[in-house]
This record gives structure tokens, C-alpha cells and sequence, in this order.
């Protein structure tokens, strides 16, 4: 590959343009303000990006499955398919996920985290790598459980948690929601931070007093916002407006399909909650097939107008991919920049890798990144992955 001198281009959370040099191994370096570059030599090769933003390439907090598999129902037989799945994840934009195991006997949840260890160390670098595990559940309020089984629902404490977590580290689980009025005096919660687990609140009954008291103890996400939990109340304003208005590092997830929450709520959380909106997908998994019925374990569920139903109408998931909402909350707010933000940078500062977009790519293979392109006209943001050309 011939050395290149890319300009013109845009980060998300930076302002004005950038350049950087893309050697020839495909590695991004010297990204740099453009202004701040100084004159380029007249033999270089340079390539013009037209505006057009570069990113790293998404990270999925909450993905329970794809291409018909479940993270939570792993067999030993699945595991081929499951590296055949990551690899088509991975082209559609995705560098990583939290499999997401929702409520299940502790007995199968850790079936499933020994599984998902041994594909995690003989993954492939063309797959979406797998990071550690979230669970979703098990300790939940029973009222917002949602399509989590009432009868696998289990008590909240640290030698609970110590129990079903015995002989795994927050590689093998990074995030775990829990309902915080479960946990009052924060026993359980402080267990999981000190582990170097994240902690989400999510499917709950929490006010905001019990939510902001949860965050003040160090949990850092509220799990798929606005569902399963208090709405936001004007004399009742819950767990949201108590992510909005933690003092720390909290991130609201949202799922921007347009079915769990309205594009019109959507946007509105973007305003309220600047720079702490983080888009998951929460697909299940029929994600990546065709509309129709599957089966959930015993259970069975509708793939319909872009969403997934239990046979009793409970809206139990989602199909739309994390790329996919960020371009459909693009058009929502007319904001690329956000949604950009949201499905990237966030998700990553939410599992505690922090720090400017431009942390994130300078030294990285360019195949890796995003590149996104922004039409006004028609509110419409694409992806894909940058093709060097002179």
C-alpha cells in the first residue's frame, strides 16, 4: 500500500477538520488538526475525504443473539456457527460486543460464560471480538421484568452474585444490570463495582431517590431507557432523571429502532442527557434473518414489523443492528454527529475506556474504522468501511 495524506475530514466530538498519514501497513497516523498541519509536500499522495467523519467502529453493550443464536441457550455444537456469526457482525460494522444473557437457572448462565470464554480465546480478527458478558438479570423486579421468565427471577445479594459468578472475572462478565431497590443498602452493588464489573440499573421499580442513590454508589448505566422502569413523571421523574442528573460517568442506553422508544423521546433524551447517550441494539436471536416465528427455549416469538413479540404482545427485543439506529437517530434529530457519538465512542467510555475519539484511532488499521457520510437534503447518514484511494 502506497503511503497516503488523508484530509479533510471530520472526528465526532472534535471540532473543525483533520489529517492524518495512513502508512503503508494501513495504520493511521499523525492525525492532527488540519490547520495545524503546516504545508505537504507536493509528492505525497492525498486523499480527499470530502467531510465525511471517521470513527471507530461500533461496540454493542446488549446484544442477547444473531443469525438464530441465543448467547444465553449455548450448546457446544453452536460454537462454529457462533464464529461464523461474529464474522458477519463484524461486517456489518460492529468491532464488539457484551453478549447479553438474560434470566435463566445460574446453572445454564454459566454454561453459557464458559462458552462464550472459550470462543473469546480462539477468535479470529475478521470477527466482532467478544467482550466480557452482560447479564441481564437475574435479580429484577418481578412487575418490570418483561420477557424475562418470573420463575428464574433470583434474590439480590453479594454471596448470590458470588455463587453464580464463582471461577469467573469481569472478563467473563463486564456489565450486569440489576434492579437497585433489590440491593438498599448497596451491599451487592459495591460487590460488582470492586470486581471491576459495570453495574446498569434496568428493569426495575426504583424512584429517583433509590436510582440516584444507586449512582452515587457506582453504577454507571441505566439498562434500555425508558423501558421496564418508571416513565418520566413530572411529580414522579424516576431513574431517567436520575441518570440525566448524576454528578459521575452515567450513560443512558437506548434502543433507536423506533419501536421501544418514539424517535420524537428519542431525540428529546439526547437534549436532556448531553454526551451520556449510548445506542444498544438489544437485538435477539433472529437478528440478520427474515420476519417470522422462532423459538426462544420454551418459549416462542414474532419477528413483525420490526420488532420481536411474545405470543402475549410482550415486546421482548429488537432486530434492528446498532449501526442502523444510529442512522435512523440521525435522521431523527438531524444530529450524525450524536449518533455517531453514541454508538462509537460512548459505549467504550461506558466499560471504562474513556478518553477523545482521537484516542481511539490514531494507531489503528484504517480497516477497522468507519467511515460515515452525512446528506442534509435528505437527513441521511450512511457507514462503511473507508477504501483508500489517491
Amino acid at each position: 500500500m502506497t503511503e497516503l495524506h488523508c484530509r479533510h475530514l471530520r472526528l465526532p466530538g472534535e471540532p473543525g477538520f483533520w489529517c492524518f498519514r495512513l502508512d503503508e501497513q494501513g495504520v493511521v497516523r499523525d492525525l492532527c488538526p488540519e490547520a495545524s498541519h503546516g504545508a505537504e509536500g507536493r509528492h505525497h499522495h492525498h486523499w480527499d475525504w470530502q467531510g465525511d467523519w471517521l470513527s471507530p467502529a461500533a461496540v454493542d453493550l446488549q446484544i442477547n443473539g444473531l443469525q438464530g443464536l441465543w448467547f444465553a441457550h449455548l450448546e457446544p455444537e453452536h460454537l462454529d456457527r457462533l464464529h461464523q456469526a461474529l464474522a458477519w457482525l463484524r461486517r456489518q460494522g460492529v468491532d464488539a460486543v457484551c453478549p447479553t444473557l438474560i434470566t435463566a437457572p445460574p446453572a445454564r448462565l454459566r454454561q453459557s460464560l464458559t462458552l462464550l470464554r472459550q470462543v473469546r480465546q480462539h477468535q479470529s480478527a475478521g470477527e466482532a471480538r467478544l467482550l466480557g458478558a452482560h447479564l441481564e438479570g437475574p435479580s429484577l423486579a418481578l412487575n418490570k421484568r418483561g420477557a424475562h421468565p418470573e420463575r428464574h427471577v433470583q434474590p439480590l445479594s453479594p454471596a448470590q452474585l458470588k455463587r453464580l459468578m464463582d471461577g469467573f472475572s469481569k472478563e467473563d462478565v463486564a456489565l450486569l444490570t440489576l434492579a437497585p431497590e433489590l440491593d438498599p443498602h448497596h451491599g451487592a452493588l459495591r460487590w460488582l463495582v470492586e470486581q471491576g464489573i459495570v453495574v446498569g440499573l434496568g428493569h426495575t421499580e426504583a424512584s429517583q431517590g433509590q436510582a440516584a442513590a444507586a449512582f452515587a454508589a457506582g453504577a454507571r448505566l441505566l439498562t434500555h431507557a425508558f423501558n421496564a422502569m418508571p416513565p418520566l413523571h413530572h411529580r414522579a421523574p424516576g431513574p431517567i432523571a436520575a441518570a440525566c442528573m448524576a454528578s459521575g460517568p452515567v450513560f443512558l442506553g437506548l434502543i433507536a429502532d423506533g419501536v421501544h422508544v418514539d424517535p420524537a423521546v428519542a431525540v428529546l433524551l439526547t437534549r436532556m442527557a448531553p454526551g451520556r447517550v449510548a445506542l444498544v441494539s438489544d437485538t435477539l436471536a433472529p437478528y440478520g434473518l427474515a420476519e417470522g416465528r422462532y423459538p426462544w427455549g420454551k418459549r416462542w416469538i414474532t419477528v413483525q414489523h420490526g420488532a420481536c413479540r411474545l405470543e402475549d404482545g410482550t415486546l421482548a427485543g429488537a432486530i434492528v443492528g446498532i449501526l442502523e439506529g444510529a442512522c435512523r437517530l440521525a435522521r431523527w434529530s438531524r444530529n450524525p454527529e450524536e449518533a455517531i457519538l453514541a454508538a462509537t465512542v460512548r459505549p467504550r467510555a461506558c466499560l471504562g475506556d474513556g478518553g477523545a475519539v482521537v484516542q481511539h484511532l490514531g494507531g489503528a488499521p484504517l480497516s477497522r474504522l468507519l467511515r460515515w457520510r452525512w446528506q442534509p437534503e435528505a437527513g441521511h447518514l450512511s457507514w462503511a468501511p473507508p477504501q483508500p484511494s489517491a
